[in-house]
């Protein structure tokens, strides 16, 4: 990994970078793609850095639709981001459909193309007087800030992703509170199962990887768990399944990522609403179907879906997105443009934004977490 010096942190009221003429240097934040609870402290977190080291500090609303809006920009005090840390949400909205390197514009016949309004942007940027921008997103954010910053953008970025799937990191922000959110929900379904004699399948966030499911199945004592990395045998699922039935006690809870598939299968998809694209989506209804045709048990089905996205972070994300967001200043600062903050224990270092996106963090298969479900007689189906 290079580029992992720890960002020096001032020990007193420190400056920000020299500057031509007098006014203060002027800092943008934004937020952008899904919505992951600690964006608030982490906003919380830059700007009362930037502050204290006497700069100007801008919020971005929704992404980058802002900088193109003449009040897109928002002013941010002290009074602005107080008492927001324990908020999920984000103050500043956020959009996954704002990309400026491939903007959606509507033709007079009503036809969608897709336009580069890079350039655009960053003169919008430059002519706003904005001198940094902090940039906090998951991997499709974070590849759009890597682009703007070889057009001359200059950016830092901050992980944020429930998915937990950037390589470069241990951990992003958000995961630990989604991982919380969802092992609840298995909590609360153990009782109805246990009640109907019902075999409950639940449809949990990851897109392409399984770190969700593995972690809040296991924390809710699952008794299945399918992941992407693990193509898995439906027949194996069923029987693992049926043999707890016939010990006892009759119920089951099979935890699925929504981007689960079959050995032999594809993941599951379905179309957005507006029809311009697909999302993965209904694995757990079809496991649950199947499960009830092939075993005879009856099957319910649930999609967790944007309830791993809401509510107040845990502490542990908050005390993350706090170190996140005081450390993207502290790059700023030492004008180290192009990285990203990552968590690499005991330290939170700087990463090349490129680096950062390269590949996604897919779950070992042979890891110990994998290893320890195993022992305990969870079934991945393969």
């Amino acid at each position: 990994m290079t580029d992992t010096t720890t960002p020096s942190r001032p020990s007193s009221r420190p400056s920000g970078p020299s500057r031509p003429d007098s006014r203060p240097f002027r800092l943008a934040i934004n937020t952008g793609g899904g919505d992951a609870p600690g964006l608030n402290a982490v906003i919380r977190a830059v700007v009362l850095a930037a502050l204290n080291r006497g700069w100007e500090v801008y919020g971005i609303q929704r992404g980058y639709e802002g900088l193109y809006e003449e009040d897109g920009l928002t002013p941010m005090t002290r009074a602005t981001v107080e008492g927001i840390a324990h908020l999920g949400g984000t103050i500043l909205g956020t959009t996954n459909r704002g990309n400026p390197l491939s903007w959606p514009r509507t033709l007079p016949d009503g036809t969608v193309e897709r336009v580069d309004r890079s350039a655009e942007l960053i003169e919008a940027f430059k002519g706003r007087g904005l001198d940094a921008l902090v940039a906090i997103g998951g991997d499709g954010s974070l590849r759009i800030a890597s682009e703007l910053w070889k057009k001359g953008l200059p950016v830092v970025g901050v992980p944020k992703t429930i998915d937990n799937d950037l390589a470069a990191t241990q951990v992003t922000f958000g995961f630990h509170t989604a991982v919380q959110t969802a092992s609840d929900a298995i909590d609360k379904l153990h009782s109805t199962a246990q009640a109907h004699s019902r075999v409950m399948v639940v449809e949990l966030m990851g897109r392409h990887t399984g770190w969700i499911a593995l972690f809040a199945g296991l924390a809710g004592s699952a008794d299945a768990i399918l992941i992407p990395e693990i193509p898995f045998e439906l027949q194996e699922v069923c029987r693992h399944l049926e043999d707890r039935y016939e010990r006892g006690p009759r119920y089951g809870i099979v935890v699925v990522a929504e981007g689960a598939r079959a050995r032999d299968g594809e993941a599951s998809v379905v179309d957005t609403p507006s029809g311009d694209s697909q999302r993965y989506g209904g694995i757990g209804q079809e496991v649950a179907a199947e499960i009830g045709r092939r075993t005879g048990f009856e099957t319910r089905s649930l999609v967790l879906g944007h309830l791993q996205r809401g509510g107040q972070p845990t502490a542990y994300d908050r005390v993350l997105s706090l170190r996140f967001g005081t450390a993207a200043v502290d790059l700023v600062a030492a004008g180290n443009f192009g990285s990203m903050v990552a968590l690499q224990p005991p330290d939170v270092r700087a990463v090349p934004l490129a680096e950062a996106v390269e590949k996604i963090k897919e779950v070992p298969v042979e890891g110990d977490t994998v290893i320890t479900a195993r022992r305990l007689g969870i079934s991945f189906g393969g």
